[in-house]
């Protein structure tokens, strides 16, 4: 079992996750979830993480003690404004009538101060409509979420982030390769409690429980 590490930092350090919010058509919330995961692992992959990389240095400090994400929601002008901050942007094609997921994950950093534009933007209450499975039906990686946790659609967000930033760690490199081949896709399923509970996978995120979640909880798994 591979565990979100929870030690404490004098100020914390996280990945900012910004998610485009289309008012008008919004992105279903699993779409979200998976584009959350494709941003972080295209940010982890990037050749700006890699040493020697102008990002490596803030890379490595975080997965070294906290790989805690943060997601918040913006549109309009705020949406333009991060744009400017370093990071990644991924978009997912939409299913049916709804619109693309549009994620953005940024360089991790302190907590605190943060950048303006994204500090204006709200966290808590970011949900997106539960309407559909995934339709990203041959990803390489699968990233299965436990019943009952009732979460927020940005707190899901995370947990998937969580667990594909672990299975992009964990892989075999020819299977890294060829996720890497595909964009770094992944599979976000909700299996039913007897499913969650029978399986066993290479990948299991805990959450802290700092938010969200009563104490410490299994959130996430991955395969591949």
């Amino acid at each position: 079992m591979t565990s979100e590490p929870n030690e404490e930092q004098d100020v914390p350090w996280a990945m900012q996750l910004v998610v485009h919010r289309d008012r008008v058509n919004p992105a279903r919330e699993v779409d979200v979830a998976e584009a959350a995961a494709r941003a972080v692992v295209t940010l982890l992959a990037d050749e700006r993480s890699a040493p020697g990389g102008p990002w490596h240095e803030a890379v490595r400090t975080w997965r070294d003690v906290q790989i805690r994400k943060l997601v918040r929601r913006a549109d309009g002008k705020r949406w333009d404004d991060v744009q400017q901050l370093p990071g990644v942007t991924v978009r997912q094609e939409g299913a049916g009538d709804h619109g693309d997921a549009i994620v953005r994950a940024f360089v991790p950093a302190p907590v605190q101060p943060l950048p303006r534009a994204l500090h204006k933007l709200q966290v808590s209450g970011t949900n997106f409509p539960e309407d559909g499975d995934s339709a990203a039906s041959d990803a390489v990686v699968t990233v299965e979420v436990a019943p009952g946790l009732g979460i927020s659609s940005g707190k899901l967000a995370a947990q998937c982030g969580h667990a594909a930033q672990l299975a992009w760690e964990t892989v075999p490199a020819v299977v890294r390769q060829r996720w890497a081949e595909d964009g770094y896709r992944v599979r976000v399923v909700f299996p039913s409690r007897a499913e969650w509970d029978a399986a066993r996978r290479p990948v299991t995120v805990t959450d802290a429980g700092l938010t969200e979640l009563d104490g410490p909880t299994d959130t996430t798994r991955a395969w591949w």
